[in-house]
């Protein structure tokens, strides 16, 4: 699988890049951060005032892949932090961030594990990786890897890549502002790099395991 990071700019900013890539050059999945600070309002899209969501499916369109990227949604003044999953032209869905911390935005609804062309993809967005249960709930649900779109991040967010990606043996995409990260299943950084675009080629080796325990009496 090859992944595409973009860590800085807008989806309108990167579409002509992308296009100029040349075939063996372009990635499996794109993944974009909140570098771009995007506000994206429903009843704006909805009246074709806006045009966001039809530029990140035009993006996953003419690289024929996987495309998720963050911003920041408005649902008649009710804000969240969002990724927008596109895949080959198709908008798939958008994922909210559950865990609204200090009224800073509004909390979402549902976590999701989508099904693409390269695996199931599961979407933890910006500080939701804060919270384990929200990575152990994605794995449990069969996802092959989770994507983070996030903000401003520092090294708290490294450890805590890290710590999710070995505890729950699912390799997680990190895509901050200015900054990108990819932790394997083992619990390293397979990747870091401030460069925007930065491109990785990287195999998910899967691991499972059987854990038993013995305990008296019937539960």
């Amino acid at each position: 699988m090859r992944i595409g990071f973009v860590c800085r700019g807008t989806v309108s900013s990167y579409l002509d890049f992308f296009q100029k890539q040349e075939k063996n050059e372009r990635a499996d999945l794109i993944l974009l951060g909140f570098g771009g600070g995007e506000e994206v309002s429903y009843e704006r899209e909805l009246k074709g005032e806006t045009h966001f969501f039809e530029s990140v499916a035009q993006l996953s369109k003419t690289q024929k892949s996987v495309v998720v990227c963050g911003c920041i949604t408005d649902t008649l003044g009710h804000k969240r932090k969002s990724a927008v999953v596109a895949e080959n032209g198709k908008l798939l869905g958008v994922s909210d961030m559950l865990h609204a911390v200090d009224g800073e935005v509004s909390g979402g609804a549902a976590l999701r594990v989508y099904e693409t062309k390269i695996g199931r993809m599961g979407v933890a967005v910006a500080g939701d990786l804060l919270f384990p249960d929200v990575i152990k709930a994605l794995v449990t649900c069969g996802s092959d890897f989770i994507v983070c779109p996030y903000g401003k991040a520092g090294s708290l967010q490294s450890v805590l890549l890290r710590a999710d990606a070995y505890r729950f043996g699912s390799p997680i995409f990190f895509c901050g502002d200015g900054y990108s990260m990819l932790a394997d299943a083992a619990g390293g950084i397979a990747f870091a790099s401030p460069q925007s675009p930065a491109f990785i080629d990287f195999k998910n080796k899967k691991e499972y395991h059987l854990v038993e325990t013995r305990r008296r009496g019937v539960f």
